[in-house]
């Protein structure tokens, strides 16, 4: 393998870690629920090359959101022990490459929606400006995990309309569920930073609440989250599969606050990345064969 083989392929892992891109797992199961919500439950025809479009604008929105993050984030990386390793401030990935990374994949999320239709292409302004405004929202209110939650919220609907055109009130159910979920994760998440923020006066639930207070808030949008999803399956009607792959969800949601505890942050990476995959995973895996089969 030649020196500029082992080069390139270097640079591209440097660039998944900059994007943490195993992270796609959270958001994509349930785009792959609106998209067949759409061909399956609302008899839309499935063509292929709208399921690819769709799955490049996952992958462009989220990659030109965490790119941008890490970007705007650096020096306030660079002061915090657990992120001063990251690409950025460990000098990896030069600060100016990571936002012409953020450009291009911005530039292609806009273009591919323009391939889809009017109404995708309308709204990608609005997803976009969604998911890079939140890197700002640390600066200025504490609610910014709920900003991240509506960037992620945007995937079954996105999905949905990618092959409808129209709004319906089962995807938009699936939306809601995704952003209280997403929020409540993520300020598990942000337990870990809240002295830091605190000494660098960035807003979070924990700075602002402390971490017992930021663990209820935490738990009521994953009880939300969960009477969303009942609420889609009543609404629906989907059949036993989808209230298996729902049991496991809401099953895992109360694993993951067993894990954190107030007085035990340990566990905060395992309950954030391990449990909240498979949640998805499993919930959408079990959610797509109920409405194929019923």
């Amino acid at each position: 393998m030649s020196t500029a083989q082992v080069s390139f392929g270097q640079k591209v892992k440097e660039y998944l870690s900059l994007i943490k891109f195993s992270h796609t797992v959270f958001a994509l199961p349930f785009a792959l629920i609106g998209f067949t919500l759409a061909v399956v439950y609302y008899n839309e025809p499935f063509e292929w090359h709208l399921f690819i479009k769709m799955l490049f604008c996952m992958v462009f929105a989220r990659t030109a959101a965490m790119a941008f993050n890490r970007y705007l984030d650096r020096k306030f990386d660079a002061l915090n022990p657990r992120t001063a390793q990251r690409e950025i401030p460990a000098g990896i990935i030069k600060p100016e490459h990571a936002l012409l990374f953020t450009i291009i994949n911005s530039a292609l999320f806009i273009l591919t929606t323009l391939l889809i239709n009017d109404t995708v292409f309308y709204l990608s302004i609005v997803a976009l400006f969604v998911i890079l405004f939140y890197s700002y929202t640390k600066r200025i209110t504490a609610l910014c995990h709920i900003v991240l939650g509506i960037g992620l919220s945007l995937s079954p609907l996105g999905a949905f309309l990618a092959v409808t055109g129209y709004f319906a009130w089962l995807p938009v159910l699936f939306s809601f569920a995704v952003l209280t979920w997403v929020a409540g994760f993520d300020i598990i998440y942000a337990l870990q930073d809240e002295q830091f923020d605190r000494s660098q006066k960035l807003h979070s639930i924990p700075a602002a609440l402390g971490v017992s207070k930021a663990l209820m808030v935490s738990n009521l949008l994953h009880a939300s989250s969960a009477m969303f999803i009942i609420a889609a399956g009543l609404k629906g009607d989907f059949g036993i599969l989808y209230w298996v792959g729902t049991a496991f969800y809401i099953g895992l949601l109360i694993y993951q606050h067993m894990l954190v505890k107030p007085n035990d942050l340990s566990k905060v990476n395992m309950a954030f990345a391990n449990t909240n995959g498979i949640a998805s995973i499993v919930f959408a895996f079990f959610t797509i064969l109920s409405l194929i089969l019923h």
